[in-house]
């Protein structure tokens, strides 16, 4: 039987037109995928929480909001979504989320702005400490949180992961609750934030636990701009408590052009690249969910409406 994917985030259809068929015709799945449908007639539903797409009440035969983002904040408190919501954990995705913070890491680890920004042509031999020498923390053991974790791991960095409930990844010390927020944090030199944006988790870097780190900690944040209090942030970074924040996720999106952030000297700002749903790998995440539905298997990345994620 043929079934209807409605693929319904306009601006993105020229870049999955060709590749989702495909990876549906690969996965041996018989469907039509349209940008538009009556909503009674729709198996499927391609979504990102920036489509127009907002009331899901019509869509009655529908068996599962599939979301092309990894976060899904913005849509998971829609009432009328009463089908299940699966999040995207794209394996293109995971690398490049890896690649973004070991580079960042090993930048500030390494200290390689004193040469590559050096005006003066200033012979200053630094030899920075090995990795096993600076420990590192990660907030947030989901799925890109703990790849990353285990990647820095794997260069001899000592890794600490924290995570609101107990996780285990093998070669990083892995706490949870509050208290092991506070021992994940303290004397830590490298900070990643990879925490999903729930109530719970914004400003989890405030003025307290900014003093927690290291003296002249570095802060990564790829996850959510929320994670971090602006203000706290800023002020630590002032005192030198924090000596820099590489931030590629913020409140506020594109950051505007008056933000402080922009011209603090401790402050690098990449524009939300750290990682990205690529179509190609996406759509293949894609074909599998909706093989598994169609074959009554359990949807993968389901997220859980409770905890919001």
């Amino acid at each position: 039987m043929m079934i209807t994917v409605l693929f319904a985030v306009p601006d993105l259809w020229a870049d999955y037109a060709d590749v989702l068929p495909s990876a549906l015709d690969a996965a041996g799945i018989r469907a039509q995928v349209v940008q538009e449908a009556e909503p009674e007639v729709v198996d499927y539903i391609i979504y990102a929480p920036s489509a127009p797409l907002q009331d899901f009440t019509p869509f009655t035969r529908a068996r599962a909001v599939l979301s092309l983002w990894a976060g899904v904040e913005r849509i998971v408190g829609n009432a009328t979504l009463t089908q299940p919501l699966c999040r995207m954990v794209d394996p293109s995705l995971t690398e490049s989320m890896v690649e973004w913070v070991v580079g960042h890491a090993l930048r500030h680890h390494l200290g390689m702005d004193a040469q590559i920004v050096n005006p003066d042509h200033l012979w200053n031999p630094v030899v920075p400490p090995l990795a096993r020498n600076r420990p590192v923390t990660v907030l947030g053991l989901g799925a890109l949180g703990t790849a990353c974790a285990k990647a820095l791991a794997g260069l001899n960095f000592p890794v600490t992961g924290w995570s609101r409930t107990q996780k285990t990844v093998p070669g990083v010390r892995c706490l949870s609750g509050e208290d092991g927020l506070r021992q994940a944090l303290t004397g830590a030199q490298i900070v990643v934030t990879l925490l999903p944006r729930t109530a719970d988790t914004e400003n989890t870097l405030n003025a307290e636990t900014l003093a927690l780190p290291a003296r002249g900690a570095v802060i990564l944040n790829p996850g959510r701009g929320p994670l971090i209090d602006d203000a706290a942030l800023l002020a630590a970074l002032d005192g030198g408590q924090i000596g820099h924040a590489t931030l590629d996720v913020f409140r506020v999106e594109p950051l505007p052009q008056d933000h402080a952030f922009w011209a603090h000297p401790r402050v690098t700002v990449t524009p939300h690249i750290a990682a990205d749903t690529r179509p190609e790998s996406a759509s293949g995440v894609i074909a599998e969910n909706i093989r598994r539905s169609e074959a009554g298997e359990p949807l993968l990345h389901q997220v859980d409406r409770a905890l919001g994620y």
